[in-house]
């Protein structure tokens, strides 16, 4: 079949009008089956080719390198023959002879060839089809958009007049494959004007096209990942394609898509289920180092202990023949799995050493992470790493590209930065956006820890790039005027440096910009919030106003992300309240079609604002939900799953505590006490000294307990029992906890004592919390929402709560021993009391 198809495209660049006219060389072509053939005819007939002929051989040359698998390919043999330069000189004498697709094709097939972006046929290729891009068929002009990105063009303005005709013929699209290959390469070029129109041609297309070809709908998603715009109905579209296609894909495609879904944020429970299913089926098949690699990649860090441990063992085996590209992925897959085989990390390692001179920059800095998060102890390695970073970094025009080859560097042991890196520094920080420039923050400060001399040099480099980086920063802010592109840069912005110097000029900002807050950027903004712990009752109320006026168009799997920082962030208003009424009258009749991990999410988010819909939860405990849950965490990543089960572990308390009509057993008892058993409780210098002053107050160290579990696992900084008299009980030995046959939970003492177990008549539990800042929002002394929960759910259990904010503790005004034990008096007496 490849043979008929490869002699018909070589029959159409022809002319061929009957038997008189016969074309011999053509013919000769056209029987050929190796490239030793095609060499041949195109020796014996060189002053014969036309123009035709060497199209078809260049075509023929790629096609069975195309066939072959990647490690039979032998393009450095063809690149090399004799007679290959033959058909690279005609070619280029005869481009003004080549029509549009030929014109196309050739560059196309010379580029996968490996004929170098800088040779001169190349170059001539370009600057004829730069000519002639507007009568270019659509075919073509999507063939000539992935030439120019092999060729790093993607910002060229070739490319620019590329998305011009594409914004003006698109309503003429009707392939599906044409529209998805040119939306992919003019990814960084689209306006959101164009980026809608492109997104709803393709989605008209997606419901005509054939369901077999999956490579449209993985385009798509791959545009969504490059332009960073999750459009959730689409991808769900393209997910629900995906699926039915699961079975034919390899380890490979398998990987890429699920390397997508994660840069989306997109964990889809059913996919992962079913690719985990393939890939274990393709086990068998994966045995040669290309496939296993992909194998290994893809189903590692979702298989089980068992399987991990074969991928491992044959990884080993088959060690000795990965090529330096294989071991650089294996580099990756093993830190992402954190892998502590030493034998297996240490082969790899030693495969990437003999081979540094074959990777490209961001693959040395792709290595080096990778390495270094394995803990690899390697001196010699690290520092031969560090040497080609530094170089690769002082010949970087890129800002991305500095960023990250900084930010892995930072990481290494070394002396101060070098003057050439500082300098490159410089020069690029005015082109950084903001993530980069936070990025670039947190590696110049670890850089000046690791210095001996930053101590002892004042002002420093590192303090001129910090406070280049500062001046960069609120430019960059100052002149922002779209919220979309903001958001955007503002992703991933976080940590020390970003909150103490740019998050209230940021927030300023986003204030400055409260108009373009629209439907489609509600998520993201409020993702914002949630993750600066920042309250700013402006932007909260302007959420809450455009997802109350545009509910219909908001998908609900975003009602989390909308949601959450009210919760959060414990902001209670009347807007607020009627938005989390609307929003989940909004989301009812989508309840099943939620991922079972985020419906988790979404309800944790739900109990925190004190918000209890029957619906969701009758959803969530039930048996089959449960199962379901199970399957889909085995997939996932293991903090991931971590957090899900703490999260439903927290979901399932508070429904036993505040809604008991529901009858929701408790079922984490088991699951608490293991995180127990795993955990580590460690009292800091303040609740010490809280303790000590404790017992003075009460009047001795055994009228109060410390780091006490409550039922439900809560752990309290310190407990005292009060009489009905207002007076202090002393303890006899420490209560623990008892769980019933049927999963209840009560308070027992210890078998040879009785006291305790029931309180005296009249008496009450005082449980005494110190509240660190994290307790509280960023700006403010607002309580959290997590804060105020835990409260609810400690006075639920008959306990009443003193707070103690860090804020007063820590005050001028608690700043003496008799201070601090009148304040405490206050606190557990006075308020107690009046409570």
């Amino acid at each position: 079949m490849f043979r008929l198809h490869l002699a018909s495209a070589c029959v159409r660049r022809s002319v061929y009008s009957g038997p008189g006219n016969r074309d011999l060389v053509l013919d000769q072509l056209k029987v050929c089956f190796s490239e030793d053939q095609v060499f041949e005819v195109v020796g014996r007939n060189k002053a014969k080719l036309a123009v035709n002929h060497v199209g078809c051989a260049v075509g023929m040359l790629w096609q069975f390198q195309k066939e072959k698998p990647q490690l039979l390919r032998t393009v450095g043999a063809v690149k090399s023959h004799p007679q290959f330069l033959t058909l690279r000189v005609l070619a280029e004498n005869k481009i003004s002879l080549m029509d549009d697709c030929l014109l196309v094709d050739m560059l196309y097939d010379v580029l996968r060839l490996n004929v170098e972006p800088h040779d001169s046929l190349v170059q001539q290729l370009v600057s004829e089809a730069s000519v002639r891009l507007d009568s270019f068929p659509l075919s073509s002009l999507s063939k000539f958009a992935i030439c120019l990105n092999d060729q790093q063009l993607q910002l060229s303005p070739l490319m620019g007049r590329i998305t011009d005709i594409l914004s003006r013929k698109l309503s003429t699209i009707n392939d599906a494959r044409i529209l998805t290959v040119l939306m992919i390469s003019v990814s960084p070029m689209v306006s959101p004007r164009l980026r809608d129109r492109l997104l709803d041609r393709a989605d008209h297309l997606l419901d005509s096209m054939d369901p077999v070809k999956y490579n449209n709908p993985r385009r798509v998603v791959q545009f969504l990942r490059n332009i960073r715009f999750g459009r959730r109905p689409l991808l769900e579209k393209c997910n629900r394609i995906l699926l039915r296609s699961v079975p034919r894909m390899d380890a490979e495609n398998l990987s890429i898509i699920m390397g997508l879904y994660q840069s989306l944020q997109f964990n889809n429970c059913e996919f992962r289920l079913a690719a985990k299913q393939r890939l274990t089926e393709l086990i068998d098949s994966s045995t040669d180092p290309a496939a296993f690699t992909k194998l290994f990649v893809a189903l590692c860090p979702m298989a089980s202990t068992e399987i991990r441990e074969w991928l491992e063992s044959t990884a080993l085996l088959l060690a000795d023949e990965f090529n330096p590209q294989q071991a650089l992925i294996l580099a990756e897959g093993l830190e992402e799995i954190q892998c502590r085989n030493l034998n297996l990390i240490n082969k790899i390692a030693s495969i990437i050493q003999k081979n540094l001179r074959v990777y490209k920059s961001m693959e040395v800095a792709r290595i080096t992470q990778a390495l270094f998060l394995l803990h690899y102890q390697n001196p010699e390695l690290f520092n031969k790493l560090r040497s080609i970073l530094i170089s690769f970094l002082q010949d970087s025009l890129y800002p991305s590209e500095v960023t990250m080859l900084t930010r892995v560097l930072a990481t290494l042991p070394g002396p101060r930065l070098e003057a050439g890196v500082v300098a490159r520094l410089d020069a690029v920080l005015p082109q950084c956006n903001l993530s980069d420039l936070n990025t670039l923050a947190q590696a110049v400060g670890k850089c000046a820890r690791n210095d001996a001399s930053y101590r002892h040099s004042s002002p420093s480099q590192y303090v001129r790039l910090l406070q280049g980086l500062s001046r960069c920063g609120h430019e960059r802010l100052d002149t922002a005027d779209r919220l979309d592109v903001l958001l955007d840069e503002l992703r991933y912005a976080s940590g020390e440096w970003f909150e103490e110097t740019l998050l209230e000029h940021t927030m300023a900002t986003l204030q400055r910009m409260t108009a373009q807050v629209s439907w489609s950027s509600v998520p993201d903004l409020a993702h914002l919030l949630t993750k600066t712990n920042h309250l700013c009752a402006p932007l909260l109320d302007r959420i809450a106003t455009v997802t109350l006026k545009d509910i219909d168009k908001i998908h609900p799997s975003a009602t989390y992300a909308t949601l959450l920082p009210f919760a959060v962030l414990n902001y209670d208003s009347p807007t607020a309240d009627e938005l989390f009424d609307v929003c989940i009258e909004h989301l009812k009749p989508h309840i099943r079609s939620f991922d079972p991990h985020m419906l988790v999410l979404l309800a944790y988010a739900l109990v925190v604002a004190d918000c209890f819909p029957e619906e969701v939860f009758r959803e969530i405990f039930n048996v089959d939900f449960l199962a379901k849950l199970d399957a889909h965490l085995e997939t996932m990543p293991d903090l991931l799953n971590m957090r899900i089960r703490l999260r439903l572990m927290e979901v399932n308390r508070a429904v036993c505590l505040e809604c008991p009509e529901y009858q929701v057993p408790w079922f984490h008892a088991r699951y608490c006490q293991q995180l127990q058993k795993k955990g580590s409780f460690s009292s800091s210098l303040v609740q010490k000294q809280i303790h000590k002053i404790l017992a003075e107050v009460l009047g001795g160290a055994d009228r109060a307990r410390a780091s006490v579990l409550t039922p439900y696992f809560y752990t309290i900084d310190f407990e005292c029992v009060l009489d009905r008299y207002n007076r202090p009980v002393a303890y006899s030995e420490p209560n623990t906890l008892q769980i019933s046959d049927g999963g209840k939970v009560q308070w027992r003492a210890e078998p040879t004592e009785t006291v305790m177990n029931e309180l005296p008549p009249g008496a009450q539990r005082v449980a005494v919390d110190f509240l660190d800042s994290k307790a509280f929002c960023k700006n403010s002394r607002h309580m959290k929402g997590e804060t105020g929960m835990r409260k609810r759910h400690l006075e639920i259990m008959g306990y009443r709560v003193v707070q103690i904010p860090h804020y007063e503790w820590n005050s001028m005004e608690l700043s003496t021993q008799d201070a601090w034990v009148g304040y405490l008096k206050k606190k557990i007496f006075t308020e107690v009391s009046s409570s």
